[in-house]
């Protein structure tokens, strides 16, 4: 099975350096000046499982061609136009799509450009970033990657890629109802990154706060609800996960939103939060703390476009 993987950063560049570890066929498309690098200093990460120095095959897109069995991305929401430009070419044929992205507004846009019997589903849980030294950075012990099919077209392609994912020094799993699972991420996500950008800090300094954990549990609550209505309630286990999680005493856990906030960047916040809030209006649910940690972003960026900071 050959896979092409687009951009070699923080959750691209680390899956498939594990998989290319595992004798996958793997390549990665990348912009030029990473293909450079990676040529020079071959793909690094340095990770609590274990670090890599690995050759990695590289193809820019001006040289994507058809061929590939798996196109694996976690491109941000916010170039998810100029990816699915880019990886294109690589769909022709029998090719499959693997988003990793988070939320779900993302699957319309690839479904219309290539039909939903060729998108999979997918959902990446990690922590990592792409240093300014070009190494890949594993910031936790979560490194997981959970699958499926959407239609049953892709069942075939489905058992393929668990064939060769055995053996990865990775965690993974391939999932009958991988929507479920896309949705249950995305409520935690929205939940996470809602309050750590609200309040310009991780989990454990506002839940030191008088109120933050009645905060977080009430956003919490709204995003569930909206998850309900939509059709993907997420389970009683689940969310008792997730209130240990989003109330953890002391952690350092936070948003990779917040860290885009805080550098100026742009965020994620219309596709995770604004796509959210949008679902409450449409099932008339009342959701004021998803409401404001949404206007929050969507006040950051209005700023941003203002001060001429949108490239």
């Amino acid at each position: 099975m050959k896979t092409l993987v687009l951009g070699a950063g923080g959750v691209g560049g680390y899956f498939g350096a594990r998989m290319l570890e595992a004798g996958a066929e793997v390549t990665f498309l990348v912009r030029p000046k990473r293909a450079e690098l990676l040529a020079r200093d071959g793909l690094r990460i340095a990770s609590p499982h274990g670090n890599a120095k690995l050759k990695a095959k590289c193809v820019t897109q001006d040289a994507v061609k058809p061929g590939y069995d798996v196109v694996m991305f976690a491109a941000k929401a916010y170039d998810l136009a100029s990816a699915i430009d880019a990886i294109a070419p690589a769909m022709a044929g029998s090719a499959l799509a693997l988003p990793l992205l988070n939320g779900m507004a993302h699957l319309e846009a690839l479904d219309a450009r290539f039909g939903r019997d060729k998108v999979m589903g997918g959902v990446a849980y990690i922590g990592a970033t792409l240093a300014p030294d070009g190494e890949v950075r594993h910031l936790n012990d979560t490194h997981r990657i959970v699958f499926g099919p959407r239609a049953a077209a892709q069942k075939a392609g489905c058992a393929a890629l668990s064939a060769v994912l055995a053996g990865v020094k990775f965690d993974w799993e391939q999932l009958a109802d991988i929507e479920q699972a896309m949705w249950d991420k995305w409520v935690l996500l929205a939940t996470l990154a809602g309050m750590t950008c609200l309040m310009r800090a991780p989990v454990g300094d506002y839940i030191g706060t008088g109120a933050g954990e009645k905060l977080v549990l009430a956003l919490l609550a709204e995003n569930a609800a909206v998850a309900r209505a939509a059709g993907f309630p997420a389970g009683e286990a689940a969310l008792a996960n997730y209130r240990g999680i989003l109330t953890q005493k002391g952690s350092s856990f936070s948003a990779s939103m917040l860290r885009d906030l805080e550098s100026g960047g742009a965020t994620e916040g219309d596709h995770i939060l604004g796509a959210l809030l949008a679902l409450a209006r449409k099932h008339g649910l009342a959701t004021p703390m998803l409401e404001v940690a949404a206007t929050h972003l969507e006040a950051y960026a209005a700023r941003r476009l203002r001060e001429g900071l949108i490239r």
